[in-house]
């Protein structure tokens, strides 16, 4: 019978110079990205470890996260958490598959995070992603880690499907339809005194803490005319860099969206919270122009050598295919453009979220990008066709740090309706 062996903290860091085997952390995601869920001294990951949570073995299809981090049976492998009895669970899976060299790390708590020596890494705004248990502590008046504000929001986000919203919310949870953030003619943001009247009425001001989330729901472009009604969670993410763009200082986004709460235990509540209006948001709308940028914008990061526009659509887009949208019929790309892959369609985002729709391991994201001269020095503008898939991926890009990040607001809808734009295919 196989078994798993121990490793000290003096021989963990001679295995990870090494670089001859992977770390697995088998901890939650958010104590991966920063978050001190055992009130830890330092929050993080150890250095070069790939975040595969011991809850994720609950699901049949767990063993091709292993394929995709290029995990081999063959390669040493050590396996860390914050439970020793978890951690041991987890290098028997392994062992149960075939690998043939586990050992298990049981020095985090104790030793790795207690010594500010030893390095860890996390995502650098790990605060505006936060997890349930976080959002749970807000509402019954815990004050939360990395929280000093007295005034919040929560916000389920919908696209004009209300019933998404009554069949099951976080209890406190306001309903926030995306297109009384954007235009329903363009699908770009709204004016700043249309999004001023909007957020006064929802009960933020610029220095209110909005925490913001919405629903997978599975969307099949060839059933509906409007999957974006099942893409809640999505439409989150496009809600809040609008949000962040019109100068709402706090923004975060409730990782997984629905889907974690649920998992997390939590009830949901159907019953209705009416929003609590505010006089005023208290600052000039736009807050942060720079995080959006239109159609001569666009141009000018096309024709310089260090900024990138970056089409957040599936290959079938890109290559002209396929529009992506019932509503718009031209096809092809941006010349110029540099291919950010969503996924499969206009409604997934498969390459940027992991299987049970928290986002992706942070450092896997980045290593794409740079692999397509995609680098944090330069300036990056995302976009997709309306803004939803180009939102998601500007908050990767935003909560890693990255400095000179925005969105193409009028994405491929905008560029392909003017016929004096040039249009590539193939």
């Amino acid at each position: 019978m196989k078994k798993h062996s121990a490793i000290s903290t003096k021989n963990l860091q001679k295995f990870i110079k090494s670089k001859k085997g992977k770390v697995i952390d088998i901890r939650p995601i958010a104590a991966y990205n920063g978050w001190r869920l055992q009130n830890e001294d330092r929050g993080g990951h150890i250095l070069t470890a790939k975040s595969i949570p011991l809850k994720w073995t609950r699901y049949m299809d767990w063993v091709e996260v292993l394929e995709e981090k290029n995990i081999e049976k063959d390669e040493p492998v050590v396996v860390y958490g914050y439970d020793d009895e978890d951690t041991r669970s987890m290098a028997e899976k392994l062992l149960n598959l075939d690998y043939t060299d586990v050992q298990v790390y049981d020095g985090f708590l104790s030793e790795w995070a207690a010594n500010k020596n030893l390095t860890l890494n996390r995502l650098e705004r790990f605060q505006q992603l936060v997890h349930p248990e976080w959002v749970k502590q807000l509402i019954v008046d815990n004050i939360p880690q990395e929280y000093d504000n007295d005034d919040f929001v929560i916000c389920h986000s919908h696209y004009g499907y209300m019933e998404d919203y009554e069949k099951g919310h976080i209890p406190g949870a306001i309903a926030l339809n995306t297109n009384w953030l954007e235009s329903t003619e363009t699908w770009n943001r709204r004016t700043p005194d249309e999004l001023r009247a909007r957020l006064e009425s929802l009960g933020i001001r610029h220095n209110t803490t909005v925490v913001v989330y919405g629903r997978f729901s599975a969307p099949v472009y060839d059933e509906e005319r409007f999957p974006g009604k099942s893409a809640g969670h999505l439409g989150a993410m496009r809600s809040a860099a609008i949000l962040l763009y019109a100068g709402v200082k706090d923004v975060r986004i409730l990782n997984g969206g629905i889907t974690s709460w649920e998992d997390a235990g939590y009830e949901v509540s159907t019953e209705e919270v009416e929003p609590d209006p505010v006089d005023d948001f208290g600052a000039e709308i736009p807050g942060r122009p720079e995080l959006m940028i239109d159609t001569p914008e666009a141009k000018e990061y096309l024709s310089a050598d260090d900024a990138e526009l970056v089409s957040v659509r599936s290959w079938p887009e890109f290559i002209g295919e396929r529009s992506g949208y019932h509503y718009i019929e031209k096809k092809g790309r941006i010349p110029g453009a540099i291919f950010g892959n969503c996924g499969s369609d206009a409604y997934h985002m498969e390459n940027y979220r992991n299987f049970d729709h928290t986002m992706r391991e942070y450092q896997e994201v980045a290593d794409t990008w740079i692999e397509e001269g995609l680098t944090p020095e330069k300036r990056l503008a995302f976009y997709c066709g309306t803004g939803w898939r180009g939102s998601e991926a500007f908050w990767n890009a935003y909560l890693m740090g990255w400095p000179k990040v925005s969105v193409y607001d009028g994405g491929w809808y905008e560029w392909s309706s003017d016929s004096h734009n040039p249009i590539d295919k193939g």
